[in-house]
């Protein structure tokens, strides 16, 4: 049953990538070999947890030992407006005893009972991982008698980790919701102007950044998986009237599948940069007015786009000299990097490389089209040759995530980290001026200037005869300073201590003798 899922979800027609395929390579689906030693990147209950946990007013079991817990809790920074059981940490902790004496159903069926009675959940995931997995452990049956027992909604996620990459657990998350909750629940506030936005993940609280301009032209979300989501408004999803799919590699399948079951139409948008977020912005209004919505839906969003644009543009005006000429390495894996390459091209700032290994074919025409180059595009690049580029100067400074940072940093460039680790949001107009004023400050930083200056030791580990003089200079500089008495002064004129005591005087002039500076307190 499992292979069947997996090979359903690697076959996706909505996927560009499969559609650029023959019919042969197609049926083949998009299963690749994994390269020896790779172990980064994270597995396929890596990527479901990603893409169901910040479900928040909802418990996240996982069957199996503690470490698959810690492995993948809270590894993203995705903000919560409200409930926070979804930080906890649930697992069945089976040992190596539960799994010889069969003990894994039981303690899965305990683990839920304590977790209804005692946390009260709007609902329970439940994650398979390799070891329930391979035992043979019988989650859909445990989760089916443990919900109709307690009267809440107890979800299987069928995603062990050996199944494959984080990508298909992001899929097979997919499944999950489109098979047990999607469609379980029937809100009376339907409106109009409903929309879903799938793949955002709320990362430092950034689609709190875009939902106020949604607010402001009357557009609801009715939820936002998996970012900031509440059980039941994943559960009326259906109800919506368009989908946005904001990270097309992970719920594309999902998006594809409402559309066939539900006729809700769906596009793939991007809220990062100011020209992409306008561009979905009348995307949105112009479908949900082909659907019912009110004609003034556009005009009012035109309105809106031209005042946010204005504001935006005149908040980055003052770093445009600042970052005009910069060049700018750019290595996320490619997913909406072009948003980000035409927002800074357009404050004078120069790329001389982007990757697009997770772009669709449609990014990687945009990314060519914008830089003009195609040799600037690159699916991926090694370790060493991103440090050789940044040592030898050919960047300012490197855009990436947390795992490439080292790079950057031994090769004493600044970086900046814009993959799912950051700690600040960079979605909409405001995310945008928030993005290039964390560039302007990364290069200004003067730390850089410091890593850059020359040990002050040579190969033997002795103090260089510059450093020594640089150090006597500055020590002969503080005894001639004709200001250091006065500096003294104002340091100690707040002191509890009575600066005319004196004890107190006695005890300074014995403390700085020698130095030609023991006047202190002496008017």
């Amino acid at each position: 049953m499992l292979k069947d899922k997996i090979k359903a979800a690697f076959n996706e027609p909505a996927c560009p990538t499969n559609r650029a395929k023959a019919a042969k390579e197609r049926a083949k689906g998009c299963a690749k070999p994994l390269t020896p030693g790779a172990a980064a990147g994270g597995c396929a209950f890596d990527g479901a947890k990603i893409s169901l946990q910040p479900i928040t007013d909802a418990a996240h079991l996982v069957h199996g030992p503690l470490a698959c817990e810690g492995n993948s809790w809270d590894n993203r920074g995705s903000g919560s407006s409200g409930p926070d059981i979804w930080r906890r940490s649930f697992t069945t902790d089976l040992t190596e005893l539960d799994i010889v004496t069969g003990q894994g159903e039981k303690k899965l069926y305990k683990a839920i009972r304590e977790i209804s009675q005692r946390f009260k959940p709007a609902a329970v995931f439940v994650y398979s991982t390799c070891v329930t997995a391979l035992i043979g452990d019988d989650i859909d049956a445990v989760c089916k008698h443990a919900s109709s027992k307690y009267g809440l909604p107890v979800i299987p996620v069928h995603s062990p980790g050996f199944a494959g990459s984080k990508n298909l657990g992001n899929k097979l998350a997919g499944n999950a919701l489109l098979d047990h909750v999607i469609g379980t629940h029937e809100p009376d506030d339907v409106g109009p102007t409903d929309v879903v936005i799938l793949g955002e993940f709320n990362l430092s609280g950034e689609f709190w950044m875009v939902k106020p301009l949604l607010d402001r032209l009357g557009i609801r979300v009715r939820t936002c998986v998996p970012g900031d989501a509440r059980y039941l408004d994943v559960a009326a999803a259906h109800t919506a009237n368009v989908t946005m799919v904001v990270c097309s590699t992970a719920l594309i399948g999902l998006a594809r599948r409402m559309e066939e079951r539900w006729g809700i139409p769906y596009f793939e948008g991007s809220f990062y940069g100011i020209t992409d977020t306008s561009e979905s912005l009348r995307r949105l209004a112009a479908m949900l007015v082909e659907r019912g919505a009110p004609a003034d839906l556009i005009e009012r969003t035109e309105a809106l786009i031209a005042a946010e644009e204005a504001r935006a543009w005149a908040r980055l005006e003052p770093f445009r000299d600042r970052l005009a000429g910069k060049r700018v390495l750019l290595n996320t894996g490619g997913v909406k990097s072009w948003s980000i390459v035409a927002a800074l091209m357009e404050l004078g700032m120069e790329f001389v490389g982007t990757s697009v290994k997770k772009s669709t074919v449609e990014d990687k025409m945009r990314v060519q089209i914008l830089m003009r180059e195609e040799a600037h595009a690159f699916e991926g690049m090694a370790p060493r040759d991103l440090y050789a580029q940044l040592k030898s100067g050919g960047a300012d400074i490197m855009l990436s995530g947390g795992r490439t940072q080292f790079i950057a940093l031994k090769a004493r460039v600044p970086w900046l980290d814009i993959n799912q680790e950051r700690i600040h949001p960079y979605a909409g107009y405001d995310g945008t001026v928030e993005l290039v004023r964390q560039i302007a400050i990364s290069l200004g930083n003067p730390v850089w200037d410091e890593v850059r200056t020359p040990a002050p030791w040579d190969n033997e580990g002795r103090l260089t005869d510059r450093h020594v003089s640089h150090f006597t200079m500055d020590d002969d500089s503080d005894a001639a300073d004709p200001t250091f008495a006065a500096r003294h002064r104002r340091k100690f004129a707040n002191s509890r201590v009575d600066n005319t005591d004196p004890e107190y005087l006695a005890h300074h002039r014995k403390k700085f003798a020698g130095r030609d500076a023991d006047d202190i307190g002496d008017d």
